[in-house]
């Protein structure tokens, strides 16, 4: 597994902050990934509409919540067991915050839409292996 063995216990503690509500609560670590990418993706989508409405205050809101769901992923990766699809996943995660500063210092839309891309794929093949 890309993630650390003791995921589901304490993912709920440290993914307090995304507000899934009870679909944390009973899902598998699986799960939890799954549902933090929906989470982010619909953060990340929600930031750049709002970048195009000039909504600059729900743009930092939504911009803030990404970058709290993309730190969440990243930390909680399993490097000991996940190997070489840990250390792909974690510089997506990097590459995925770099486009999200961007956008939000440039108040451009076009990096949160990259970034929303980059996640969909990966969201997408994980929704395929689980």
């Amino acid at each position: 597994m890309y993630y650390s063995p003791g995921f589901a216990g304490s993912a709920s503690r440290r993914y307090a902050a995304v507000h899934a509500g009870s679909r944390i609560e009973s899902a598998t670590p699986h799960g939890l990934v799954k549902i933090l990418f929906d989470e982010l993706m619909q953060a990340m989508d929600a930031c750049a509409l709002a970048m195009e409405r000039g909504d600059r205050a729900k743009a930092n809101d939504k911009y803030i919540r990404a970058i709290s769901i993309v730190h969440a992923l990243d930390s909680s990766l399993d490097f000991d067991h996940g190997g070489e699809i840990a250390v792909g996943l974690a510089q997506i995660y990097r590459e995925t915050r770099r486009l999200l500063i961007r956008a939000h210092q440039s108040g451009q839309s076009a990096d949160a839409r990259k970034a929303l891309g980059i996640i969909a794929e990966i969201a997408d093949a994980w929704n395929r292996i689980g």
